[in-house]
């Protein structure tokens, strides 16, 4: 069974990150999408509720299963058996951080390997940033984000 582990801040999930999720898991059996805690951000949303809004996001792809983290990417992927890990690429901009981030976890585990994901180009441009951004200006969020996130961040967040 192939395990792959998709790894970030998802602060919030955008329909970006869904696109590259879903081509995971057409291509893995397993894909745990894994909620980074990094101590040293002030995340716009709660990694609980991070969580929660991806799994209320992810309902129709039965092999995915959302967990969080902390420390290192290339242990949490060691203790869930997992031989990928996915990296989402939306420009050509992203590319370098991204082969660095890969080439530091080979140095670290070389049988776990980075596999680069495109997402579609209505994508490209969309980032969590972006919707934070688009948010704290009173904008419409709804074409870039899950229905539940839309949701939830239009009513709990009161924005």
């Amino acid at each position: 069974m192939k395990i792959a582990i998709y790894p970030g801040s998802f602060d919030p999930i955008t329909n970006g990150h869904l696109d590259i999720l879903k081509n995971a898991s057409e291509i893995f059996d397993e894909v745990i999408i894994a909620v980074a805690h990094n101590i040293n951000k002030n995340g716009f949303l709660t990694v609980e509720e991070r969580v929660n809004l991806i799994k209320k996001s992810i309902k129709d792809l039965p092999n995915v299963k959302v967990d969080s983290f902390s420390g290192l990417t290339i242990e949490y992927a060691k203790k869930h058996n997992a031989e990928v890990l996915i990296r989402g690429l939306r420009a050509v901009s992203d590319f370098e951080y991204e082969m660095q981030l890969s080439q530091a976890n080979s140095a670290l585990c070389a049988s776990i390997k980075t596999v680069f994901l495109t997402t579609k180009p209505e994508y490209n441009f969309i980032s969590s940033s972006t919707i934070r951004e688009i948010l704290s200006n009173n904008g419409d969020i709804s074409k870039f984000v899950p229905d539940a996130v839309n949701e939830y961040l239009t009513a709990e967040k009161g924005v």
